[in-house]
C-alpha cells in the first residue's frame, strides 16, 4: 500500500445497510470522499494526506456494496436514496452535524444527490468527472437503450444481472487493468479506434480495452489493492448501482429539475467522455449549480482525475475548501 496511507485510521460505522467501512485522516471540518465504479476508498489515497495537512478531517468510504462495507443481497438496496442515507449515517456516527461531500464518477452523482436531498447535512459539494444533471428527463433505461445504434452502451450492458459478472469475474485483475487503461489519458484508445464505452454485437467490453501497459497513475501494487477487493467480493453489488437508475428516476421525482444551491466545485478531464458528452450540463451550471465557486476542465486528463492529476486536484480542492464559509 502507498506510503501516504500508513497513518490513516480504519473504522466501521453503522448505516441503514448494515456497516460502512471508512478511512480517516486528520482533524478539523469534515470532508467526506465518495468513490465511483470500479474502485474503493483507495482511489482517494492521494487526497487523504493532502486534506489532513490542510487542516481537514478527511474521510473516504467504501460505498455500500464495495470493499469492507456491507453488501445487501437485494438489488433495490443500492438505490440512490439509500446511499444518501449512508452518507448521512457516516456524518452522524463521526459526531458531526454537517460535512462537505466530494465525489468522483458514481460518487459525484451520489455526492450531488446527497447535497440535493439533505442540504441540512451537506453544506458544500465537489463533483469530479461526472457533471451534475438535475433529476428528471426521460427514463434512463430508455435513453441508454437508444445509444450506439448496432452497438450497446456500457450502462445497458451493466444493467442486465449476471452478464457483466460473467465477463469480469473469471479474470478480475486483467479486466480492471484494461478498464482503467481504457479511460486514462496516457493509455486510452487512439481516435478512430472502437469506443470502449460500447459493446459490439456478441462481444464484451474487454474486447476494446487497450493491452500491454498500465496507465501512469496505476502501479502494480495499486492494482493489487483494487483487484484483491473485487476478487473477494465479486462485482454484483457494485454493478447494482447501474441496476437502480430507473428506481432513482422514480424516487427523485419530487426533485426533478432542482438545482443544487450550496457552494460547489466541478473538476473534469478534457479527454474524459463524461466531460465531453455532458458539455451541455456544464454549460447549464449557472442554473443547475447556482452556488458554483469554480469549474475546471484539465487539459490532457482522462476519467480517473484525482489519481491522474493528484497534485493539481489537491491544490484546487484545498483552495476551494479554504474559500468556503466557516
Amino acid at each position: 500500500m502507498s506510503q501516504q496511507t500508513t497513518d490513516v485510521t480504519h473504522r466501521m460505522i453503522a448505516s441503514p445497510a448494515g456497516r460502512i467501512h471508512l478511512v480517516e485522516q486528520g482533524a478539523g471540518p469534515l470532508v467526506l470522499l465518495v468513490h465511483g465504479f470500479p474502485e474503493s476508498w483507495y482511489s482517494w489515497r492521494h487526497q487523504l494526506p493532502a486534506l489532513a495537512a490542510a487542516g481537514y478531517r478527511a474521510v473516504a468510504i467504501d460505498v455500500r456494496g464495495y470493499g469492507r462495507s456491507s453488501r445487501p443481497g437485494n438489488t433495490a438496496a443500492y438505490r440512490m436514496l439509500d446511499l444518501v442515507e449512508d452518507n448521512v449515517a457516516v456524518v452522524r456516527a463521526l459526531g458531526e452535524e454537517t460535512a462537505v461531500v466530494v465525489g468522483h464518477d458514481w460518487g459525484s452523482t451520489i455526492a450531488a444527490s446527497s447535497a440535493l436531498v439533505r442540504p441540512d447535512v451537506f453544506r458544500a459539494v465537489a463533483l469530479l468527472s461526472v457533471p451534475y444533471t438535475p433529476p428528471g428527463g426521460p427514463r434512463p433505461s430508455e435513453v441508454f437503450a437508444e445509444m450506439g445504434g448496432d452497438e450497446e452502451f456500457y450502462v445497458s450492458y451493466f444493467q442486465e444481472p449476471g452478464r457483466a459478472e460473467a465477463e469480469i469475474e473469471p479474470g478480475v485483475r486483467g479486466w480492471l487493468a484494461g478498464f482503467y487503461a481504457a479511460f486514462s489519458a496516457d493509455t486510452m484508445p487512439t481516435p478512430g479506434a472502437p469506443d470502449p464505452h460500447f459493446v459490439g454485437r456478441g462481444g464484451t467490453l474487454r474486447d476494446r480495452f487497450p493491452a500491454g501497459r498500465l496507465p501512469g497513475w496505476l502501479g502494480e501494487d495499486d492494482l493489487d489493492v483494487y483487484a484483491g477487493e473485487f476478487e473477494r467480493t465479486g462485482l454484483s453489488a457494485a454493478l447494482n448501482r447501474y441496476r437502480n437508475m430507473d428506481r432513482d428516476w422514480n424516487d427523485l421525482a419530487d426533485f426533478r429539475g432542482s438545482p443544487v444551491t450550496q457552494p460547489s466545485l466541478f473538476l473534469g478531464g478534457a479527454l474524459d467522455a463524461s466531460t465531453t458528452w455532458l458539455a451541455e450540463a456544464i454549460r447549464a451550471y449557472p442554473t443547475t449549480l447556482p452556488g458554483l465557486v469554480s469549474s475546471h476542465v484539465l487539459d490532457g486528463c482522462g476519467h480517473w482525475i484525482q489519481q491522474e492529476r493528484r497534485e493539481e486536484v489537491n491544490r484546487i480542492l484545498t483552495g476551494w475548501l479554504a474559500s468556503l464559509p466557516g
